[in-house]
Order: structure tokens, then C-alpha cells, then sequence
């Protein structure tokens, strides 16, 4: 089975990166789509990320019964800090039939020459490469295992939703209906 990787805080998740999800896994040559919820990324503000548990519910909520999603939570599982190609190998020995490619934002093929072991990730997987705002190419656009993706851009994000929750506001259609409804019932991003 050829599974797609798509890596994220989904802190939380959204329209946005179910819509992706679902353009690429129907344009392309992939089975299913695996979220995997990573731990705290150490750029990223920890005061504002929600407990892994919680993301893990959130995703679970929002893709329901969709046999073509799945929620994966092993990058929580596994020592830290947490390196794709350490998860790679793990799965390699969990799921051995499977083939497993990693979808991505155009932001970071730019500076995927900084990832740990990142020449042996790209000899062995494919990356599908979704498009963001001012990309401007990168080393790795002209290399036949990145396959860019001409999905419509969407300019939703996890950090925009957080802070309008903060302010107050009341955005229904920016996530998937039960895991919105998971959110407002657990109050979160409110303070």
C-alpha cells in the first residue's frame, strides 16, 4: 500500500489540511494519508500548543470514518527530539509491505537540505510538495522524487484560528463540525 506522511502540530487541525489531504491523495498515485501529530516543534510557541492528546482527538473527530485518513500518533511515542527519518525506519520495520511518501509545503522543500539524513530520506521516498504563498524554488525541484502538487492554494492556518478564538470570534467553517464542536466544548485557545 503507498501511504502519504503528512507531518503537523494540527494544533489545531483544519479545513485546510483536510483539503490538501484530499486533493493529493486523489491526484496522485497514493492509497491513503497518514496525519501524523508531531511533538512540540522547538520554533514553535509552546504555551499555545494543546496537549498531544487532544490533537490526536481533534483528528480523529475531524476525519470520522474515513477509511482514506488515518491518525497517526507515533512520533509521540518515539524518543526526542523527534527526526523524520528516525520515524521513517520505525515504520520501514512496523509496516514492511508498505511504501511510504511524506506531503509537504513548498515552505520547507526550501530548506529540506537541513533535515537529519535528508539524502536518504529523498533516495527512498517520494515528496509531494503542496504549494504555498512566494515560493521560489529550491536545489530539489528538478529531482524526480519530488512531485509538486497544483493543489488550489489555501490560506487558512492553525495559528490564524487560534488567535481568533482568543479574540473571541466564532468560526464554525474553519474546521471540520465535530472537531470544532470537541474544541468549543474543551474551551481551548481561549485565554
Amino acid at each position: 500500500m503507498e501511504i502519504g506522511l503528512y507531518f503537523g502540530s494540527f494544533n489545531p487541525v483544519h479545513i485546510g489540511h483536510l483539503a490538501i489531504a484530499n486533493y493529493i491523495l486523489e491526484y496522485s498515485k497514493l492509497e491513503q494519508i497518514w496525519f501524523v501529530v508531531s511533538p512540540q516543534n522547538p520554533f514553535k510557541d509552546k504555551k499555545s500548543l494543546l496537549k498531544d492528546y487532544h490533537r490526536v482527538e481533534l483528528l480523529h473527530r475531524a476525519i470520522g470514518e474515513n477509511n482514506a485518513f488515518r491518525v497517526s500518533d507515533i512520533e509521540l511515542k518515539l524518543p526526542q527530539p523527534s527526526y523524520t527519518i528516525d520515524t521513517l525506519a520505525y515504520l520501514h520495520e512496523k509496516y514492511p509491505t508498505h511504501l511510504f511518501s511524506i506531503l509537504m509545503g513548498s515552505d520547507n522543500i526550501a530548506s529540506f537540505h537541513k533535515w537529519k539524513n535528508y539524502e536518504q530520506i529523498i533516495a527512498y521516498h517520494d515528496l509531494f510538495i503542496y504549494p504555498r504563498a512566494d515560493y521560489k524554488g529550491s536545489n530539489f525541484d528538478t529531482n524526480p522524487k519530488v512531485h509538486f502538487i497544483k493543489a488550489p492554494q489555501i490560506e487558512i492556518s492553525s495559528s490564524f484560528i487560534r488567535q481568533a478564538i482568543k479574540e473571541g470570534k466564532n468560526l464554525p467553517f474553519y474546521m471540520p463540525t465535530e472537531a470544532y464542536n470537541y474544541l468549543q466544548e474543551m474551551n481551548f485557545y481561549k485565554k
